[in-house]
C-alpha cells in the first residue's frame, strides 16, 4: 500500500467513521469540525489519507479517500492535524518522480527531512503581477512553429482521440525543449498508463536531462480522489520554480482530460446529481481552479502543453469545449491524417492559435501562414471533384494548386527523435527560419519538378534535392546489369521490366503503423 508522509503534530483531532461507500468516507467529530480541504488519516497505522469536501452537519464531514479503502469499517478512528494536503519544493526534488502525497516513487533515497513543503491548494498569481507581454514558444516542430505558434506562459492542447499521437508529440517536445531551454519542465501524469511514465523515465535519463525535469503521476490504476488532486499538486511545485527562482517552467500534463474524468467521478460517488452527459454540474469551475494557476507573471512563465482525449472524436463534447475556452492554442491531431501516414497527424485546418497575428509574429510569417492554409482549404473543397472525375479534369491552375498542396502537407510531416526506433529515422528538429523558408519556395513552385515522396519525413528543404538524388540511384541499382549480345527494342523492353524503387513514403507508413 502507497505510504503517505507523517505529519506530526501534537494538537490532533480525533473521529470516528461512521460510513464508507467506496472511496466516500463519513466521519463523526464531536467538536472542531475540520474545515474544507483538511487531510484526515485512517486505517491500519493510519496508512489511508481521506480530504474533507463537505461538512453534513455540525459534526459529520464527508470527504473522498486518495488512498484505497480496503480494510475500512464503521467505528475506526480517525486523525487529523488540520493541515491540508502538501508536497515537497525547492531544488531536491529536480530529476526525481513523485505521487499525489510527495512521497518519491523512483526507487532512489528518500528526501532530507529538511525539504520544504506547500500547500497544494493556492490562488492563481493576481492580475497586477502578471505579464502582458506576448512571446512566441519555439518547439522545433515545423507545422507547429509555422501555422499554430505557440506562447510563452500559454496554454496549448493536443486534442485527438485514442491512438492518434498526443503522448508522441508530447514526448517529442520535451525532447525538443529540454535540452536547450534553460528553465525547468515538469511533467504531470494524471490519469494515463503506468508504463508510460516509466518508459518516460528512463528515456530522460538516458537523454541526460532528467536533472532538469520534476515528474508527478497520479495513473489510471490510483483512486478518483489521487487522480483528482495530482494536477494541483504538479502545479504548486511548477509555481516554486517561477515565483521563488524566477525560472521559466515548461509544465506537461497528459491528460487533461482525465482530470475532469476524475472530477466526474469524485461527484457521482459524493451523490451531485450529473449535468450533460454525466458530466459534474461543478466541471468549469474546476477546471478553471486548476487552468487560471497556470500563468506569465513577471518572476516568470509556467508554459503549459496538455494532452486533451476527445471522447469518440467529438469535439463538442463539453469536457473538449471546457478546455477550449482556456486554451491560447488548439492543436487538433485527425485519425484521417494519421491512416494516411503523415504524421505529426495534425489537422492543419481545425488547428488555431490566437499568437498568429502579424503584430506578435510578424507581417511576413503571418501573410505565409495564411497562404499555406488557403492553399490547403481549397485543396480539401477540390478532393471530391478528384475523387469523382480525376486529377486530368482540374483546370492547369488547380493542377498546380493540388501539386503545391500535396507538396506542403508532405513538407510539414517530420522524423521524431521519440519515434527512431520504429521507424529507422533519424528525427529532426528545425528552425522557424528553415521551416519558413521551406513553405515559401515550394509555393513559388520552385520544387514543382521533384516528386511528392521526396517531400516526405524530412527537416529542412534543402534535403528534397539530397533525397531525390538517392532515390534516382536506388532507381539504378534496381535496373537488371545491361548484355551485349540484346538489341535496342530488347533494352528498352527490359527497362520498362525494371523493378520501380520502392516508395519511401508508403514504406515509412507501414513501419509507423506497425
Amino acid at each position: 500500500m502507497k505510504t503517505v508522509p507523517e505529519h506530526k503534530n501534537n494538537t490532533l483531532n480525533h473521529g470516528k467513521i461512521v460510513s464508507v461507500r467506496g472511496s466516500v468516507v463519513d466521519v463523526w467529530f464531536e467538536d472542531n469540525l475540520p474545515s474544507i480541504y483538511t487531510l484526515l488519516h485512517t486505517g491500519k497505522d493510519h496508512q489511508v489519507a481521506v480530504e474533507v469536501l463537505t461538512q453534513l452537519d455540525t459534526n459529520r464531514v464527508r470527504g473522498i479517500a486518495l488512498t484505497p479503502t480496503q480494510g475500512l469499517a464503521r467505528g475506526m478512528a480517525v486523525e487529523t492535524d488540520g493541515k491540508e494536503l502538501k508536497v515537497p519544493v525547492g531544488k531536491e526534488i529536480m530529476g526525481r518522480m513523485f505521487d499525489v502525497f510527495g512521497a518519491t516513487i523512483d526507487h532512489q533515497k528518500s528526501l532530507s527531512s529538511g525539504v520544504t513543503w506547500r500547500n497544494i491548494h493556492q490562488s492563481p498569481p493576481p492580475l497586477a503581477k502578471r505579464s502582458t507581454k506576448s512571446e512566441i514558444f519555439v518547439t522545433g516542430i515545423k507545422a507547429i512553429d509555422v501555422l499554430i505558434p505557440l506562447e510563452r506562459g500559454g496554454k496549448a492542447g493536443l486534442f485527438g482521440g485514442a491512438g492518434v499521437g498526443k503522448t508522441v508529440l508530447l514526448t517529442e517536445m520535451i525532447h525538443n525543449m529540454v535540452g536547450h531551454n534553460k528553465g525547468v519542465s515538469m511533467f504531470c501524469g494524471i490519469g494515463e498508463r503506468c508504463r508510460e511514465g516509466h518508459e518516460l523515465f528512463h528515456d530522460m535519463k538516458e537523454a541526460e536531462v532528467l536533472k532538469n525535469m520534476v515528474l508527478m503521476f497520479g495513473q489510471m490504476n490510483e483512486p478518483p480522489g489521487a487522480r483528482f488532486r495530482v494536477g494541483h499538486a504538479a502545479l504548486t511545485m511548477a509555481e516554486y520554480f517561477r515565483d521563488n527562482e524566477h525560472r521559466d517552467v515548461l509544465l506537461l500534463i497528459d491528460n487533461i482530460f482525465r482530470f475532469i474524468q476524475a472530477g466526474m467521478e469524485v461527484s457521482g460517488l459524493m451523490g451531485q446529481m450529473p449535468s450533460r452527459l454525466g458530466y459534474q454540474p461543478t466541471m468549469g469551475t474546476e477546471l478553471a481552479k486548476l487552468e487560471e494557476r497556470i500563468a506569465n507573471t513577471d518572476a516568470g512563465a509556467i508554459t503549459s502543453i496538455q494532452a486533451v482525449y476527445v471522447p469518440a472524436d467529438d469535439l463538442t463534447d463539453p469536457a473538449a469545449v471546457h478546455t477550449f475556452s482556456h486554451l491560447s492554442a488548439s492543436i487538433v491531431l485527425s485519425r484521417k491524417k494519421a491512416s494516411e501516414g503523415l504524421y505529426p497527424a495534425i489537422d492543419l485546418l481545425q488547428s488555431n492559435s490566437k499568437m498568429a497575428t502579424p503584430g506578435i509574429i510578424g507581417d511576413r510569417h503571418y501573410k505565409l501562414a495564411q497562404e499555406i492554409r488557403q492553399t490547403l482549404a481549397q485543396y480539401e473543397e477540390l478532393k471530391d471533384i478528384i475523387a469523382m472525375l480525376g486529377l486530368e479534369q482540374l483546370s492547369a491552375d488547380d493542377r498546380n494548386l493540388v501539386n503545391r498542396a500535396r507538396r506542403l502537407e508532405r513538407f510539414l510531416t517530420q522524423p521524431f527523435f521519440s519515434t527512431e526506433q520504429f521507424s529507422g529515422i533519424k528525427g529532426k528538429e528545425v528552425d522557424l527560419k528553415d521551416a519558413l523558408d521551406g513553405c515559401e519556395r515550394i509555393l513559388s513552385d520552385e520544387f514543382k519538378d521533384f516528386p511528392e515522396s521526396s517531400f516526405y519525413m524530412i527537416g529542412t528543404i534543402d534535403e528534397v534535392k539530397k533525397k531525390e538524388k538517392k532515390e534516382v540511384e536506388n532507381n539504378k541499382a534496381d535496373s537488371p546489369p545491361k548484355e551485349n549480345n540484346i538489341t535496342e527494342n530488347d533494352k528498352t523492353t527490359s527497362v520498362k521490366k525494371a523493378k520501380p524503387a520502392m516508395n519511401v513514403e508508403k514504406k515509412i507508413t507501414s513501419k509507423l503503423k506497425k
